[in-house]
């Protein structure tokens, strides 16, 4: 599994607007080929508002998510809503590859 983890925070002038074109934006993600799922945060400690994880299968789907034109598209869309944006990208762990679960 890979993770992509984009952190962010909202320009202050596009606040009001934000939440209607994230909703828009979400669906347009999800519909993109590669891409499993995606979970949005609300950092409880740091300096970014926004914190979005999203799941591929592989680097292939990754890839293939991240080069769409409409992902393309999108990136240059957020960049009018966001700032300080951070990303991250993550694979499993030769120690933890699966999730752990209690029991």
């Amino acid at each position: 599994m890979i993770k992509l983890i984009i952190s962010y925070n909202l320009r202050p002038e596009k606040r009001e607007a934000y939440q209607e074109w994230a909703l828009s934006a979400i669906k347009r993600m999800l519909a993109v080929p590669g891409i499993k799922e995606a979970v949005g945060y609300r950092p409880i400690t740091g300096s970014k508002e926004v914190v979005v994880c999203y799941s591929f299968d592989d680097m292939a789907a990754f890839a293939q998510w991240y080069e769409h034109p409409d992902m393309q598209r999108l990136k240059v869309e957020a960049r009018c809503y966001e700032e300080d944006v951070t990303y991250e990208l993550w694979g499993p762990s030769p120690l933890l590859p699966m999730p752990a679960q209690s029991e």
